[in-house]
């Protein structure tokens, strides 16, 4: 099934379910307001809510309405727990590669991972807004499951029966904060504003066969300003799944329903053609494209995100269509969006959606 949560006024919103093509809602009142009462009593109300999402795919729903995603929160709008790992080393890789910096072992060996601020998320198609273009603005194409229980000490294949639902997220970095954040020795916190979450989050057997052993096996569509930058395969190059992901963080604590587990930026290796290497499949965050640049021509070219750029990820399924909606978002001032101005005094934007195609 398909759930999403609905504005309202209030800080959790409304539970909805979704019909499988995205067209049509139904309000979950009479079997739970919010998602995170479903999450806490998942035996009892998933059964009802399925019966209320085969009703709706059949037509036999008495009060669906038509889906608006403008109109959703995150599915879930704040979590007890947002934790992020890099579970594609190739992102790491190019990274140090960049810098002419070795993989330490251990990373191939134990995810990484950070807590990150889980009170105030995104929906779907909400303005990211920004201090200051100067902070390095970046988006990060990603996957995330929401679990129930999972108890301390569980196995990587223990902790995938504790999966409840997967969506897609935009977690937001400011890369110019990371460096000075990093060498302090404590992770990161300013440098990683509120991150933004598909409008649906769907149960594994919407994936079908495209989930395979905690991995979604579908390409990841990433469109900076209306051009499309990165088709990564999400599935073959994940290192460590999602049942590793939450073993981690399960190694020394319990993991309660309503955790929120990412996958990190989706990576794909590059192809050796004639001597040279390119990446066909693009990229998820234009750090990135900055470390390719930097590995094949000695220093980036491509700048980060402006004041009024736009960044839409989504993911179809094997049928072709969109599997959790789309995220599309603006980048926005901390005043607001600026006022339109008249048609003789609008400029070419030359910036990052020029950047974008190198």
């Amino acid at each position: 099934m398909k759930l999403a949560t609905l504005k309202d006024g209030s800080r959790d919103g409304q539970l909805v379910v979704v019909s499988r093509d995205l067209t049509l809602a139904h309000y979950a009142t009479g079997i739970a307001s919010r998602l995170q009462q479903v999450l806490d009593d998942w035996g009892f109300m998933s059964p009802q809510l399925q019966d209320l999402y085969d009703a709706l795919n059949t037509g036999r729903a008495r009060h669906a309405f038509p889906f608006d995603p403008a109109m959703c929160m995150a599915p879930l709008p704040r979590a007890y727990q947002w934790a992020d790992g890099s579970a594609y080393l190739n992102h790491v890789e190019l990274v140090r590669k960049a810098r002419n910096a070795e993989v330490p072992e251990s990373f191939y060996q134990d995810p990484l991972m950070y807590q990150g601020g889980s009170d105030d998320f995104l929906g779907p198609t909400d303005d990211v807004i920004v201090p200051s273009e100067a902070m390095g603005i970046d988006f990060e194409a990603e996957i995330a499951v929401v679990t129930g229980d999972v108890r301390m000490g569980a196995t990587p294949e223990q902790a995938l029966e504790g999966i409840r639902l997967v969506m897609l997220a935009n977690d937001v970095s400011l890369r110019n904060l990371i460096p000075a954040e990093l060498a302090k020795g404590f992770g990161f916190f300013q440098s990683k504003p509120a991150t933004a979450f598909s409008p649906v989050a769907v149960t594994l057997d919407e994936l079908g066969e495209a989930w395979q052993k905690g991995r979604v096996h579908l390409a990841l569509h990433s469109s900076w300003n209306g051009r499309k930058v990165g088709m990564c395969d999400a599935g073959p190059e994940m290192t460590f799944h999602f049942g590793q992901l939450i073993a981690h963080i399960a190694k020394t604590r319990n993991v309660r329903a309503g955790s929120i587990v990412g996958s990190g930026t989706v990576s794909n290796k590059g192809v050796e053609k004639n001597g040279h290497t390119d990446w066909p499949k693009g990229y998820s965050c234009i750090a990135e494209k900055r470390c390719i640049e930097t590995i094949q021509d000695g220093q980036p070219s491509t700048e980060f995100m402006k004041f009024g750029d736009t960044i839409r990820i989504e993911m179809k399924g094997l049928d072709g269509r969109s599997m959790f909606g789309a995220i599309d978002q603006e980048i926005v001032s901390t005043g607001g969006r600026p006022k339109e101005a008249p048609v003789s005094l609008v400029k070419t934007h030359g910036g990052e959606g020029e950047a974008a195609k190198d």
